[in-house]
């Protein structure tokens, strides 16, 4: 196989049948799409070339910069494109949360800029946003940057609609499959895919994928990110349902360990959930079914995720004080006070104030006499047992108060008296008209 240029090389990977003594569905043949056989290793190759390419050239003879609001893989393939073009590359995100990923942009020679933005994923209609207004900016006619807008790009689906899509049904013998499962981040790949499985045969069930409430899985949204805004498009799924980091986690390993697959943790949830919602379903079929599921990208610049999340599979011992060990009963019975009793107790207790957002959100706005110690920081000093005085009441604040929440539960199960999460976070505080600082 030889090719002139290597974004020729994006495309036709692999479908591979899951070994049904791996998944146990008896009456369901189930597929991986091998989006990692991709040239720089994800299936948003694909997205960042069909974005990017109609401006290429005129990019070169303007002298403009490529630039996405990313924190994964659409960053890294576009920093790869941008740099074989001669063009400088820049990512915006409110958080770089996987160090690898970070440091792989730094050496592919991206610049990074974090704001303070409030979720992952963009969310458009969220005007006082920092993302949101950098991505107005961006849009607007005459800009300086080539700014291929992953969210909002048609380009985005298309590449999926052209060629992920027709590449399933080749390889099914001109054949939709009964199922697709997806896991949801910009919805490009869901749509795309999602809209020629049912142009083939519009009985396909589309199974979307999220993170579980309050949790991460790197390059998919949260079930409170879920928003009708960009190309995310409700209707076109069956369902919408959520994965937790540790299944996700499960989902990686077993087809790493099982079917020689080294997918990382979105295709290991994408794994996970597909086999949970085919088993309801398997024992009634009296003829064969089949489901496809894609792997995003691998498990190698995922050590860090893992390492955090269960260290017991690096060889380590398990992390003590730790929120990943909380039940959800626990995380439910943390103490929460709204923001109208928080002004009141402030007043009267005089609570340390503990702002766990990043430090760019914090100098944004914050808490008057609040203290900001980012979330991994904080988590760190937990670990190594109480970080204040049992004496010292403590008032933690997040973004929407769910992060929050689950550092009480740990405070408190490891035996402080009185620690309690703002509700809603310093979203419910500020839409209260409570007094914020800037820095």
């Amino acid at each position: 196989m030889r090719f002139d240029h290597i974004t020729e090389a994006i495309g036709n990977t692999p479908l591979v049948r899951i070994d049904p003594a791996v998944h146990g569905l008896r009456n369901i043949d189930l597929y991986a799409k091998l989006e990692m056989f991709n040239p720089f290793g994800s299936v948003k190759d694909r997205a960042a070339w069909n974005m990017a390419r109609p401006g290429l050239n005129a990019a070169v003879e303007g002298g403009q910069t490529v630039v996405e609001l990313s924190s994964g893989n659409t960053a890294k393939a576009l920093a790869v494109i941008a740099g074989m073009h001669g063009l400088p590359f820049k990512s915006v995100t409110n958080r770089m949360r996987v160090p690898e990923i970070k440091e792989l942009l730094l050496l592919l020679g991206a610049e990074i800029e974090e704001l303070p933005g409030q979720t992952e994923c963009l969310d458009p209609t969220n005007t006082t946003d920092p993302l949101t207004l950098f991505h107005q900016s961006l849009a607007e006619p005459q800009s300086a940057y080539l700014y291929t807008d992953q969210y909002f790009n048609a380009r985005n689906t298309q590449a999926h609609a052209a060629g992920t899509g027709p590449e399933i049904v080749k390889d099914l013998d001109g054949q939709a499959p009964d199922w697709f499962i997806a896991c949801v981040g910009t919805a490009g790949s869901s749509t795309g895919v999602a809209r020629v499985l049912r142009e083939r045969d519009p009985r396909v069930k589309v199974i979307g994928l999220v993170a579980h409430k309050s949790d991460f899985i790197p390059g998919i949204r949260t079930i409170d990110e879920v928003q009708a805004v960009g190309l995310f498009d409700p209707a076109t799924y069956d369902a919408v349902e959520s994965v937790t980091s540790d299944e996700a986690i499960d989902g990686m390993l077993t087809l790493a360990r099982r079917c020689g697959l080294l997918a990382g943790p979105t295709g290991g949830a994408a794994y996970f959930g597909a086999v949970r919602q085919l088993r309801s379903v398997d024992a009634e079929l009296t003829e064969r079914r089949s489901a496809v599921f894609i792997v995003c990208d691998r498990m190698e610049s995922y050590l860090s995720y893992v390492r955090e999340r269960r260290p017991e599979l690096l060889g380590r011992p398990p992390r003590k004080n730790s929120i990943a060990t909380l039940s959800d009963a626990e995380v439910l019975s943390a103490a929460v006070i709204d923001t109208e009793d928080a002004l009141k107790w402030i007043a009267r207790e005089r609570p340390l104030i503990v702002d766990l957002r990043s430090p760019f959100a914090y100098a944004a706005l914050h808490i008057e006499g609040s203290v900001n110690i980012v979330e991994e920081l904080f988590g760190e000093l937990v670990r190594g047992g109480l970080p204040f005085s049992k004496s010292q009441p403590v008032l933690l604040a997040c973004p929407v108060g769910e992060q929050s929440a689950r550092y009480a539960a740990l405070l408190s199960r490891m035996g402080h008296p009185d620690v309690r999460s703002l509700s809603g976070g310093i979203i419910a505080w500020r839409d209260a008209g409570a007094p914020l600082v800037r820095e």
